[in-house]
Order: C-alpha cells, then structure tokens, then sequence
C-alpha cells in the first residue's frame, strides 16, 4: 500500500513539474507566446549579407597623372583600378610631416607632374586606412582623417613623394618614408597611356570624349515591416502608431521604428542608448557602425564608406554608399534623390553608441536581360552641360553615377554625370 502511494505521489508531481514548465515557457502573465513558432518567426539572417570592415574601404577612384595635363581615372573594380589599389596596399608610408595645404601649388604638380592620385570621399579615419594600408603608427598622423592620396615623382629630384589630405582641408602630411621607387609610379601611370583621356579644369576632371557605362533594370524585392520589427523589438511589447502622413512607427517605449511605405524607407532612432558613455573616435564609430549593419538586416549590394566625421567629438554620421557594375566599366555609385531614397545607408552615432540608422526596404534580386552599353558625353559636349551649372555654385568635383528610378518592372540604373558642388548640394546633370 505504501509503494503503491509513493507511486501516486511521484506521478503527480512529476505532472505539476511539467504543467509549471509549460506555463514558465509559453506563458508570461497577461501577454502571449514567448517562443514562436516557424511560422511567426521572421529569419532575419536572410536579408543580407554580413561583410568585414575592409571590403568596405577602398578609393571612390584613382586618377592617374601623366604629365601636360594629361590624366586618366580608374574606377571601383576596373582591371586598372583593382591592380594599382592591390599594388599599393602592400607598400610602406612612414616617417609623417604636417604642413599647412596651401604652401603647394597642388593643380601644378597635378599637371606637370607623373603620379597617382587616391580620392577616398568626404574622408576615411586614418585608423581605417590602416587596416588596408601599410601605414606605420603616427601621434602625429593617427587621429586624422583622410579625403585623398597623392604619389608623384619628379625627374629633378629624382624622388617619389607622399602627401595625405587631410579631409578638414587645412592640412597635408607627407609620407618621408616611403616604400616606392620613382620607376614604380611610373610603371603604374603606364597603365593610363591608352585609356581615356582627362583634362584638369578648375579642380575636377572631364574626359575629353565620351564614357561608357551599363544601363541595367534590377529584378527586386522588398523586406517586410515585419522582418524590420523583429530585428529591433520583442513583438510582445511593441505598441503600433499610424501617422497623418501614412508613415508606421513601432516603439517598444524607449526605441523607435518608424516604416514610410510610400517611400519603401525606414528610420530607426534609439535616443537613450546616447546616455551610455564609452570611448569614441571616427574609426571606432566606423566600425561599430559596419557591426551593427552586420546584425541588423545585413548588406544588399556593394558598399563603400563614403563619411565616417561629425559635427564634434560626441556625435558623428556614418554613410555607406551603394556601388553597382564591375569588370570592363567599373562600379559607380547609386545616387540617393530627396524624391527616392535608395542607395545609402546611414547611421548616428553619439558617444560612440548607435543612436539613429536609415536604409531602404529595397533589395536587388539580380539583373534582367534587357542591359545596354550608354555613352556618356564628354569633351565640349559635357562642358556646355557644366556652364548650365556655373551661376549656382562652384563645382567640387565630377562624377558618373547611376541615377535609380523604381517601376513596374524593377529598379532601373540610368548612367548620368553627377556634378558635387562646394555648398555641399548634389546637381545630376541634364
């Protein structure tokens, strides 16, 4: 009789222990499931791919002077571009010495001058550049951040010279010690004898025929508001809010999410993730930046660090610019328009933390057949096109792009010259 008890009681509380499980696992007071089930879990894993910091960095192009004004400009993926980069990255630059930008006539040696020229965008932390670049450590040098890289070589003094722009546009350093021969840089300049040629005018270059690039529609998708959700908030606490305009937002009360489908754009803002104090620089917010897009949706394309600085040492944007194209043309850059955003991906960070990160819901399945080689003008043709732009605002620098528009069969890549003026605005010439 006491075995046969013993036996109840044990059964029955093995039943209460499974019954207990079952409500600490499934169940929380007043809310639903905790553990989903395969069809209410979104896999946020798919939406892109994860990429290391240094896939990332690498120069918006490369000019190469020839001498009589002559040049040429290599561009993201080019067999040219990709051999003087590989080149490059395994030489040596060291012994820095600062000097004040305007001491050099910097547009003469660009003429006169053989060489070769780096333009890394609105600026790479030097710390960055040297995760892909052999440069020796520098108190001097280190909390700088780079716009561009000059290498050029004179017969008359029979040396190879260095300089680093700094991206504030006061300073230059150059590399005392460096591991190039003068017979290097020319051998590298050779690449540019037979290629398109350039003209220096007013500070940026124009080819003095026409350019091609590939016109091309992208097949597309778009990730759901659902999947953007899941890789920010616990669904069981996530209040919705519709605004007049039609935009969502999302909030679990401290963090938002705000979904603007008309635009296939979201913003994400953590604001009280700024009152985490933690050590910060340009290069460190750089990568905390590449991680955080690495765990929260991915990459969808090639991207390329396009502006790593701020306002002060609290706060500062990241912008990762989309590339499309390789091979025999080269990568350009997707243009973001105030009217479609689509492109870039950026973040704000203050006090070294994520405060703030936008990017379209947009994805590229792929191309579709219908490609064709575009000429884009150049010579008097493209200057006449410039002078429409001269009463506005000087021009910073020019560059061919891809202008996207999104209709019903994908997302068209249309090639354009894309003028960046000094009051920072963005002209796509007509």
């Amino acid at each position: 009789m006491k075995e046969k008890i013993k036996s109840i009681t044990l059964v029955l509380l093995v039943v209460c222990s499974l019954v207990q499980s079952y409500f600490l696992i499934y169940r929380l007071p007043g809310s639903n499931p905790v553990v989903k089930t395969a069809n209410e879990y979104i896999k946020t894993e798919n939406m892109g791919t994860e990429l290391e910091a240094d896939e990332l960095l690498y120069p918006s192009q490369i000019t190469v002077h020839l001498g009589d004004n002559r040049h040429t400009v290599f561009y993201p993926e080019s067999t040219f571009y990709n051999l003087i980069y590989s080149r490059l990255k395994g030489r040596q630059f060291d012994g820095f010495q600062r000097y004040p930008v305007n001491n050099i006539n910097w547009s003469e040696i660009r003429s006169e001058q053989i060489g070769l020229e780096l333009e890394f965008g609105k600026g790479m932390p030097v710390e960055l550049l040297q995760k892909v670049m052999q440069i020796t450590k520098d108190p001097l040098f280190e909390g700088e951040s780079i716009s561009r890289l000059l290498i050029y070589s004179t017969d008359t003094e029979e040396q190879v010279r260095v300089f680093f722009f700094s991206s504030r546009g006061d300073v230059v350093y150059e590399a005392t010690k460096a591991d190039l021969t003068m017979q290097d840089v020319k051998q590298q300049a050779d690449f540019g004898k037979d290629w398109i040629s350039y003209t220096l005018e007013k500070g940026y270059y124009i080819p003095e025929q026409s350019i091609e690039m590939v016109e091309t529609t992208l097949r597309t998708g778009l990730f759901s508001t659902e999947q953007m959700q899941s890789i920010f908030f616990d669904p069981s606490i996530t209040r919705y809010i519709r605004e007049k305009d039609g935009s969502e937002i999302y909030t679990d009360g401290r963090r938002s999410l705000q979904v603007r489908q008309s635009r296939n754009w979201i913003n994400y803002t953590d604001p009280v993730a700024a009152a985490v104090t933690g050590e910060s620089s340009p290069g460190r917010n750089a990568l905390s930046a590449v991680d955080f897009v690495n765990q929260h949706g991915g990459w969808n394309g090639k991207y390329r660090l396009d502006q790593s600085e701020g306002p002060n040492a609290e706060s500062q944007t990241v912008m990762f610019q989309q590339y499309y194209g390789s091979g025999q043309y080269g990568a350009f850059p997707i243009i973001d328009q105030s009217t479609f955003h689509y492109g870039v991906i950026s973040l704000e960070l203050r006090q070294g933390t994520i405060t703030g990160y936008e990017r379209s819901l947009i994805y590229s399945l792929g191309e579709k057949a219908d490609k064709q080689v575009i000429k884009l003008a150049g010579g008097d043709e493209l200057r006449r096109k410039i002078e429409l732009l001269s009463h506005e605002s000087v021009i910073k620098r020019l560059y061919p792009a891809y202008l996207p528009t999104l209709g019903e069969n994908g997302l068209k890549l249309t090639p354009m010259w894309v003028a960046e003026l000094q009051n920072g605005a963005t002209r796509i010439l007509p």
